[in-house]
Parts: structure tokens; C-alpha cells; sequence
């Protein structure tokens, strides 16, 4: 699929705004550990890498970021790593309007799950470095919060880092 098309006015078509649960539904089978899905706020920027496919979805973030973590789930080969910007943290109520609910809300969807908190130029590195040998999902939402975005690094869900670290050390005392 390439990247999505939008309206003269720059806002999504009526059928883009119904085919991105399609495409995450036909993109999920596909993609496997080292893959991204990437739920954005609106400012987030285009990027050129052949590996990035944006679909923008024209609903508001945390939507988005909940139906996505919920097919996630239902997945037998995938579970995500979840990493939000560290800049979050420090954003207060006079810095932005809404702050406090969508903390709130983010904690609620995400309830009981590690998340791993980055700086916000670093999520740009990983996702460089991933798009040159794997595919990253990028679905882009109508969200205007500073440093809202949140980013599903995938991984096995049915082979664990102890089991490879087991395996790894097997093969090498057979060598």
C-alpha cells in the first residue's frame, strides 16, 4: 500500500478514515519482532525512509493507540515494547491545556504495562536505524499534545529473551 492519500483541505478522505483499522489489520500478520507501530500526534513529522508507511487516521491519538494495543493483543506472534517521550514528564498544565486528562488516560489504556521512557530525538535514531531493514507502521492521528505520540517496538511474543539467552549459551557450549 503506499502512503495515504488526503483531501485538498489536508484532512483525511471519508475512506481513509474508515480502511486504517483495515490496513492495521492487514499489516499486523505481517509484521514480526523488530517491526514498529507508531501511533503519532498530528505534528509529527513525514520521513522519507522506504521502510516508513503512514496512514493518516484522522481520529485522536489515544483511540487510536487503545484499538491498536487491543489487536496487538489478540496477535499470537507479536506483544509490544511501549516507549513514550520522556518530555511527557514534564509537562505541565501551563504548558498545555489537557495535560493531566490525557496523562491519565495514557496510564489507563497502558495500566499494568512497562513502558520505557526515551528522549524524544531518540525514538528518531531507533526508527531510522529500524526502517532500513524493517517495516515501521505509522498511524497518524489528529492528537495535538507536545510529546504525545507513544511507539510499539514489537516483539516475539512466543519466544521469550530468557529462552534466546538459553539457546544462545547451549550453541556455544557445543562449539
Amino acid at each position: 500500500m503506499s502512503t495515504s492519500c488526503t483531501s485538498p483541505s489536508g484532512q483525511p478522505t471519508a475512506s481513509e478514515q474508515k480502511n486504517w483499522k483495515t490496513t492495521l489489520a492487514e499489516e499486523l500478520p505481517l509484521l514480526g519482532h523488530r517491526n514498529w507501530i507508531l501511533v503519532v500526534d498530528k505534528a509529527f513529522p513525514a520521513q522519507n525512509a522506504p521502510g516508513i508507511h503512514v496512514v493518516n487516521t484522522g481520529e485522536e491519538l489515544l483511540p487510536v493507540l487503545q484499538y491498536t494495543l487491543g489487536e496487538i493483543s489478540k496477535s499470537t506472534h507479536v506483544k509490544p515494547i511501549i516507549y513514550t517521550d520522556q518530555e511527557l514528564k514534564f509537562i505541565t498544565p501551563e504548558m498545555e491545556s489537557g495535560i493531566e486528562a490525557y496523562k491519565k488516560s495514557l496510564g489507563e489504556i497502558l495500566h499494568g504495562a512497562d513502558v520505557q521512557t526515551i528522549l524524544h530525538d531518540s525514538v528518531f535514531e531507533k526508527i531510522d536505524e529500524a526502517s532500513k531493514l524493517f517495516k515501521v507502521l505509522v498511524l497518524k492521528t489528529e492528537g495535538t499534545i507536545a510529546y504525545s505520540s507513544v511507539f510499539l517496538n514489537l516483539d516475539c511474543k512466543y519466544w521469550s529473551g530468557e529462552k534466546e539467552s538459553t539457546l544462545r549459551q547451549a550453541m556455544a557450549a557445543k562449539k
